[in-house]
Order: C-alpha cells, then sequence, then structure tokens
C-alpha cells in the first residue's frame, strides 16, 4: 500500500471511530489537569510563606512552574519533599490512566482496521464509512482490561527511559557548563547545548514511536513485552520505509498544526487587551484550545490506524514471523 492511501486509511479508521478521539482527549486532559494541582498548590504556599509572586510562579508551561517553584522551595526542604511527592503521587495515576485508556483504543482500531474493507480506495459514502466503525462501549472497555497490564509494565519502562533520558541531558549540561571557562567558550557551549535539547527532543520522539509499535505488537499478538520487541524488530526492518514516509508526514502536519495554533492564540492574546472585546475572548480560548486537542489527538490516532494497517498486513504477508520470534526466545 503506498502511502498516500494508507495515511488516507489510518485518517477514516480514526474518524469512523471518533468516540475514542474524544476519550483520549479527555484522558490526556484529565493527566494535565492532575499534573498542575499540585503545582497551583505549592505556587499559593510560595506566595504566603515565602512572599513569592503568585502571577510570576503560575505563568509558563508546566515544565517550567514546577521548576521555579522547586527553586523557590530549595530552602524549605519538608516542603519541597511533599510537593515532589504530591506531584509524583498525580503524576504516577495520571500515566495509569492513560496507559488503560490506550488499551481500548487500540483494541477499536485493531478491530475496525481488521472489518473494513479496501476504504482507501473506494468513494467515500455513509455505508463505507460505517464499515470501519467498530466502536462500543464494551469493545472499549475490554480492551482497557485485556492489555491493562502488559501496558502499565510497557508504561513504566518508557518511563524509565523517559528519566534516564532526561537525566543524562541535565547532567551533560551541567558538568560541561561547569567545566567549561571563559566568556567565548560559554557562548559556544550555549549553542551546543541548543543542540543538546533539539537532539533529546528528536530521541524522545523516535521512543515514542517505538513505543507505540509495541502497544500494536502487545494488542494483535498477545505477545509478552521481551517477544513484543523482537516482533517489533522485525516489523521495522520490514516495513521502514513506510513507517519512515508515515512518521515525518504526521510529524510535519503536527508541527504545522502547532504553529498555526500558536498564531491563532497570539492573534487572540492581543484581542484580549481590548476593552469589553475582550470578555468575548475567553470563550474563544477555550474553543481554540479543545479544538487544538482534538486536532492532535485525532493526527495521533491517524498515524496509529496507518501502524496497525501495516502491522496486520505484515503479519498476512509473513504468518510465520510471531512463531519465530517465540521460538527464539
Amino acid at each position: 500500500m503506498d502511502l498516500k492511501h494508507l495515511l488516507k486509511r489510518g485518517a477514516l479508521l480514526a474518524a469512523a471511530n471518533w468516540p475514542i478521539v474524544a476519550i483520549q482527549f479527555v484522558a490526556e486532559t484529565t493527566f494535565q489537569v492532575l499534573l498542575v494541582v499540585p503545582i497551583i498548590g505549592a505556587a499559593i504556599l510560595v506566595a504566603v510563606l515565602l512572599g513569592g509572586n503568585l502571577a510570576d510562579l503560575l505563568h509558563g508551561s508546566p515544565r517550567e512552574m514546577f521548576t521555579r517553584i522547586a527553586s523557590a522551595l530549595l530552602s524549605e526542604p519538608v516542603a519541597l519533599s511533599a510537593f515532589v511527592a504530591a506531584f509524583g503521587l498525580d503524576l504516577l495515576g495520571g500515566s495509569v490512566l492513560t496507559f488503560a485508556v490506550k488499551g481500548g483504543t487500540v483494541e477499536v482500531l485493531v478491530a475496525a482496521n481488521a472489518s473494513a474493507g479496501p476504504i482507501e480506495r473506494e468513494p467515500l459514502t455513509f455505508e463505507t464509512f460505517r464499515s470501519a466503525s467498530r466502536f462500543t462501549l464494551d469493545r472499549f472497555t475490554a480492551g482497557c482490561a485485556r492489555l491493562f497490564r502488559p501496558y502499565l509494565a510497557l508504561g513504566f519502562v518508557l518511563m524509565i527511559v523517559y528519566a534516564l533520558s532526561v537525566g543524562g541531558y541535565l547532567a551533560f549540561v551541567v558538568y560541561g557548563y561547569r567545566a567549561i571557562e571563559g566568556r567565548a567558550f560559554i557562548i559556544g557551549w550555549t549553542f551546543i547545548a541548543a543542540l543538546a535539547a533539539a537532539g533529546l527532543v528528536a530521541w524522545i520522539t523516535i521512543v515514542n514511536t517505538v513505543y507505540l509499535l509495541l502497544q500494536i505488537a502487545i494488542a494483535l499478538e498477545g505477545l509478552g513485552l521481551a517477544d513484543a520487541c523482537r516482533a517489533a524488530g522485525r516489523f521495522i526492518r520490514a516495513e521502514f520505509r513506510e513507517l519512515t514516509g508515515v512518521f515525518l508526514v504526521v510529524l510535519a502536519l503536527v508541527v504545522a498544526a502547532t504553529l498555526a495554533s500558536a498564531l491563532a492564540w497570539s492573534g487572540l492574546g492581543l484581542i484580549a487587551f481590548v476593552p469589553l472585546v475582550g470578555l468575548a475572548v475567553f470563550p474563544l480560548q477555550l474553543a481554540a484550545l479543545l479544538l487544538r486537542g482534538l486536532i492532535f489527538e485525532y493526527l495521533g490516532l491517524t498515524a496509529l490506524g496507518a501502524y496497525v494497517t501495516l502491522y496486520q498486513g505484515h503479519v498476512a504477508r509473513d504468518p510465520k514471523a510471531v512463531a519465530e520470534v517465540l521460538a527464539t526466545a
């Protein structure tokens, strides 16, 4: 299947099963809200007890807010420990929620791809669209239950990889900065640190893609984590060109959507300063955030649908793949 039809099929599978787009959005939003709750509480604590500026503490992304609040609490080890523990508990709980929801999402897309005919090559009609719709609450919850344990184990491995990656990057930046001397070297090191940050983002993006492929392997073949790694490796080697094409196209769409949303948000921000008119901007900003979140979830599920199509086709063409993987275990 060529790249155009592959992406079209993934987009149609995601659109036909639109409830999973909404469920994924709600789960991701809940996760973000859970992370913000301890940050807001700690910011109020810093503002009241240490005299910090609440507006400054709550400005920027959650990562920036966490860094500022943690820096302000360095003089209060007990408060800092309580803040980090609360944030860690929310992070763990929100992660478990997203792992469970992803099991139902993958289950629905696998069923939709298996039952849908060549919808990417047929005229788009209501019957064609309905043939790809396989979302039911029972199927979704069954997928959540069936895949919860393997996805939980895989998710913890992902979190460890995240922690090691970020820790390695921070160690590289901190120790590198301490090792250099002189203004010229500092300027050069700033450029190197920026390149390292870009490399970290690229690495995390690749890790997320491999994580997604492992989820598909586990859902389709019922493999354990070690066997899923072998199966995913075989799949990547066999379908590397198509995988790279889907990855690059979806990445370009995500970047374009991010830039467009940033421009739209900045325009609304300028209007917000206008008296009276600015009051009407708030619901527009909420609508923009909602639309942005749904678009990003849809793009992610489009890529997932394309990967599921590739994987099922790969297994159909190579039915002995899983048996060979298990034989080498």
